[in-house]
């Protein structure tokens, strides 16, 4: 194959829609591309006339170049919508129907996108009539069920005819305009337009085929939203232009539904969260997913609980993907065969870094990324429409992170996600990561609140009912993992704040984090009443029974202790001898250190 990375920079220099009729070619028009969620396969013959002959349906509605939302779940009709605004020559700006009319008419005004693209079965189906009232009094909704209805003969000729002369009949953009907008997550503040050009989309495709072997049978499920660029770009794009079948699921929150689609499909590839192939696997008896090869997580760190389940109930591994959405998505993954445990894998073909330092952080640095993949520029609510460019080509991911000498990435959690505490820095990943492991089947968030004393202080939030801070901190303990780590109070919710996109809003994580702080407060100005005489007895018997516990505890440890001792001894009677075999489990606090950091 030669160098990957003259390859991707060779071969991403195309139009989206011109990839995808070359793919189409290459793999035949008789060829299935991908199975809906209602079971209904299309081939590449009738994706591509399909986009033709919408996009002439569509142009009669919409300026040139005009950016029109796409308020669709991930389906044949999000995907073909997709690609009928390329072959005209307009910018598809991909919108989070669970975002809320507020941060959508935001959306709208800040990528001044005027008309938005959806369905009236998806509207009833998802309730979403009330959405749509609001947003329609701002902008003007396009069904697909009308716009099939006013379909012209020109429209079916074009739809026979544009695959064979896409020159001819399709639009010609260049590879550095902009092919796509999509929006931060604002899981941490106002989301922002990020416009990403044909260029960045094909070359992430081609980064990741470069970085991860396919089979040629690989068969893709992607229950991921289209909203999100890691299910745009890798679950969807990826797949297709490479003529690998996809099956689309239209919500992973299914996550019953889920594993039999994956199974009936004979589905080898799934994108997915930590958070949501743990449900899936939860959800399903052993052996159930059986077809599955790999899972390829993003958005979240994956559990090494995750990874063994998967392996020891399914027999596929679990890569670990990063990215970020300046990034196309993909900026690092692990690879099959090659998982290191704690890592993101290496860096993809053509990704640059560098790091920046951080005051109070060792051996890790604020991660900045150059190359193929990365964005065009932010659009920003202060200017509407206007497209602000990376100065220099690099983009700050405000990741921390460290790369050791082999490549591999580790993350360390977000610059915003560290804690101040007494002049140290403490990253709150690292305490989530405690609690994961103390609690390993509930989801756990850390938030930041100001400290009278020590500045800052960490509150852990989590859906565990019943989560002592004594025991999470026993763990840190006899785990090497400092004090600071440990949260100063953990507040217990019914359900934790989960996107559409399976990551954790952790804005609203730190809301809750207040209120129950708030709580907690008034609690203890609350006058408590008098304990009765059988409270007292109770927590007398308690109290004897710790004691108890105390002291039988005190004596196997000095029971231990004269074990080494005499041990010990021994050995001193042999050094003559020469050194003993090593312990198989000498190393065990340092990899129990490192597994946690």
């Amino acid at each position: 194959m030669g160098d990957p990375i003259k390859r991707v920079e060779r071969r991403s220099k195309r139009a989206i829609f011109s990839a995808f009729l070359s793919r189409a070619r290459k793999s035949g028009g008789a060829t299935v591309a991908l199975i809906d969620g209602d079971g209904k396969e299309f081939t590449f013959k009738e994706l591509t006339r399909a986009a033709f002959a919408l996009g002439g349906a569509m142009a009669r509605k919409m300026a040139k170049k005009e950016r029109v939302g796409i308020l669709l779940p991930t389906s044949a009709g999000a995907l073909i919508s997709f690609f009928a605004l390329l072959s005209r020559g307009r910018v598809p700006a991909m919108l989070n129907f669970t975002s809320g009319a507020r941060n959508l008419l935001l959306a709208c005004k800040t990528a001044e996108v005027s008309r938005i693209i959806t369905a009236k079965k998806f509207i009833e189906l998802a309730n979403l009539q009330d959405l749509i009232d609001e947003l329609s009094q701002a902008v003007d909704i396009i069904y697909l069920e009308d716009l099939r209805g006013e379909l012209t003969r020109r429209d079916k000729v074009l739809a026979v005819l544009g695959p064979y002369l896409p020159k001819l009949l399709a639009a010609q953009p260049h590879y550095d305009e902009p092919g796509v907008i999509l929006f931060t997550s604002g899981t941490e503040g106002t989301p922002k337009g990020v416009v990403l050009s044909h260029r960045n989309i094909i070359a992430n495709t081609e980064q990741i085929s470069a970085h991860v072997d396919l089979l040629p049978s690989d068969v893709f499920f992607n229950p991921l939203p289209t909203f999100h660029c890691y299910g745009l770009t890798a679950g969807s794009l990826w797949p297709i232009l490479n003529g690998h079948r996809v099956v689309l699921h239209p919500s992973p929150l299914q996550t019953k539904i889920i594993p039999k689609r994956i199974l009936e499909t004979g589905s080898t590839v799934l994108f997915a969260t930590d958070t949501f192939l743990s449900q899936y696997m939860r959800a399903s008896a052993d052996g159930a997913m059986s077809s599955l090869r790999i899972s390829v997580c993003g958005a979240e760190r994956v559990r090494d609980e995750t990874r063994a389940a998967a392996l020891r109930r399914f027999g596929f591994e679990v890569l670990e993907g990063y990215g970020v959405t300046e990034g196309s998505p993909v900026l690092a993954a692990n690879q099959p065969g090659d998982i290191r445990s704690g890592t993101v894998g290496r860096l993809l073909p053509g990704v640059e870094a560098r790091l920046e330092p951080v005051e109070g952080l060792e051996n890790a640095g604020r991660l900045h990324v150059r190359g193929p993949n990365i964005m065009k520029g932010y659009i920003t609510a202060d200017e509407p429409g206007v497209i602000k460019p990376l100065e220099d080509g690099w983009h700050d991911t405000g990741d921390v992170v460290a790369i050791n000498d082999e490549g591999y990435v580790s993350i360390r959690g977000r610059l915003k996600r560290f804690a101040k505490i007494g002049g140290e820095m403490v990253s709150l990943a690292v305490v989530e990561n405690c609690a994961s492991a103390v609690w390993p089947d509930n989801l756990h968030a850390a938030a930041i609140l100001p400290d009278a004393r020590k500045g800052e202080q960490i509150i852990l939030v989590t859906d565990c009912c019943s989560a002592p801070r004594d025991l999470l901190l026993a763990w840190a303990q006899s785990h090497g993992v400092a004090e600071l780590a440990v949260p100063k109070k953990i507040i217990c919710v019914n359900e934790m704040p989960v996107q559409g996109t399976g990551k954790i809003n952790f804005l609203a994580v730190k809301t809750l984090a207040e209120e129950g702080l708030e709580a907690l407060a008034k609690a203890k100005e609350t006058p408590q009443p008098e304990p009765s005489k059988r409270e007292l007895k109770k927590r007398a018997a308690q109290e004897r029974d710790e004691q108890k516990r105390a002291e039988r505890e005190a004596k196997a440890t000095e029971k231990a202790a004269a074990g080494v001792a005499e041990k010990a001894a021994a050995k001193d009677q042999t050094v003559e001898n020469g050194p003993g075999p090593k312990a198989a489990n000498d190393d065990t606090d340092d990899v129990n250190k490192d597994a946690a950091e």
